[in-house]
Formats: C-alpha cells, sequence, structure tokens
C-alpha cells in the first residue's frame, strides 16, 4: 500500500505539510509521496499552470505504480483529485480532508461565497491569489505547534487565478470508496460547509481539528489512512 497526498491552494513542497503524518506511516510500512502542483509556483499567473497541469502531475505520479493506493486530497486538492484519480485501478480509497467534492462540470468558483473571504488576496491583473501571510496562522493553522505554523507560513506562493474557475471532467469518488474527514474547527472552510461536500462521501469522520489535522494530529490522521 502508498498513500498519495495532494495540498490545497497557495502553498509550496507538499510533502511538507504531510510530513508528521509521513512519518507515523512509515513506521507502520507504508510509504507516501506528495506530488508539487504546478499552479502553486514562480510560474502562476494569467498564462500560468491551471488546473489541467496540476491534474497532469498528480495523474502521473497515480499511474507510476501498481501498488494499491489511497489518495488524501486536501482542500483544493479535491478538485485535482476528483478528475486526477478517475480511472486508476490501483486507487482503492479517497479521503478528502476539509475538501471539495465537485461534480463535472463543477469548479472551486461553485463553491465560493458572493463576497471574497478576507484571508485571501486576489489579483486580477495579475492573475494570481493567495492566502494573506498576516491573517494565515489564525485561520488555517490556529490549532498546530508554533514551529509549524512559521514554517508553514514560509511556503505560501501565489496560485494561478484561472484554477478558481476550471471546472473539473471527472469525479472519481463516484466509483471509487471514499472517506470525508471533516475539521470541527476550520476557520477557512466552515464546518456547515464541509457538511455539505461530506454528503458525497460513503463515510464521515468529524474530528475537533483545524484546517491541517495532519499537523495538529498527525497520529489520527494516519490512523484513518492506515485502515485502509
Amino acid at each position: 500500500m502508498r498513500v498519495v497526498f495532494v495540498h490545497g491552494a497557495c502553498v509550496r513542497d507538499g510533502a511538507w505539510w504531510w510530513h508528521p503524518t509521513a512519518a507515523v506511516l512509515r513506521e507502520r510500512g507504508i510509504d507516501s509521496v506528495a506530488p508539487e502542483l504546478p499552479s502553486c509556483s514562480p510560474a502562476a499567473g494569467p498564462d500560468g499552470p491551471g488546473l489541467a497541469e496540476d491534474v497532469a502531475a498528480v495523474r502521473a505520479v497515480l499511474s507510476s505504480g501498481d501498488e494499491p493506493t489511497v489518495v488524501v486530497a486536501h482542500s483544493y486538492g479535491g478538485i485535482v483529485t476528483a478528475e486526477a484519480a478517475a480511472g486508476i485501478e490501483t486507487v482503492r480509497r479517497l479521503v478528502f480532508v476539509s475538501s471539495y467534492l465537485p461534480e463535472p462540470g463543477e469548479s472551486l468558483s461553485t463553491f465560493g461565497a458572493d463576497t471574497p473571504p478576507p484571508f485571501l488576496d486576489f489579483d486580477p491583473d495579475g492573475g494570481t491569489f493567495g492566502a494573506r501571510p498576516d491573517l494565515f496562522a489564525e485561520t488555517f493553522m490556529q490549532d498546530c505547534p508554533p514551529d509549524l505554523i512559521s514554517a508553514g507560513a514560509a511556503r505560501l506562493v501565489r496560485q494561478t487565478l484561472a484554477v478558481t474557475g476550471q471546472p473539473v471532467q471527472a469525479a472519481a469518488w463516484h466509483d471509487v470508496p471514499t472517506t470525508y474527514l471533516l475539521c470541527a474547527d476550520d476557520r477557512g472552510t466552515p464546518a456547515a460547509a464541509q457538511r455539505a461536500f461530506s454528503r458525497r462521501a460513503d463515510r464521515v469522520a468529524e474530528v475537533a481539528a483545524g484546517h491541517h489535522p495532519f499537523l495538529s494530529q498527525p497520529r489520527m490522521v494516519a490512523d484513518l489512512v492506515a485502515q485502509y
């Protein structure tokens, strides 16, 4: 068994966000990998990589081995995974963490509010968006250790704005068993929105955690993933 972790929006170094949970899984003989999403990079911009490139990057990893695979998708990573995991026979389980479960034709903007959230900064002229550094800790990492908060903030990047409106072409969760990990204390993706998404999954687990439980409660997340 292996685990493929798909990180969320506006951050780099996918493996870093996953590393505390990955360490616990390694103790149990379970390997993991965390591909980078091209839209979250210095190349982001009006003509920068978008959802198609993110999907291709994740799909390449999923197609690269023959081991039974669990995909753990976080936040925006759920948009990517919905399409990237479709039709990959080795994928045995999807785990969505405070994430989106889009139907074909739906995009990130489908689920957005009429007013942009205050913790995100949008630059239409520059073709990018990002998390506001001054609100990042209190919105997304309020329950994480201080050293991880500072290290996480250092990994914020701008992302290609076009990904917010680019629809997915497939919904792997229709055909693959899916677990939704609902983070009740998340200040970025409210619990009420998560509950709506979770109704599309066949299993739901709820935890008193913020947006990054794989950093704040790595053993709990490892326990959840390892059971599959």
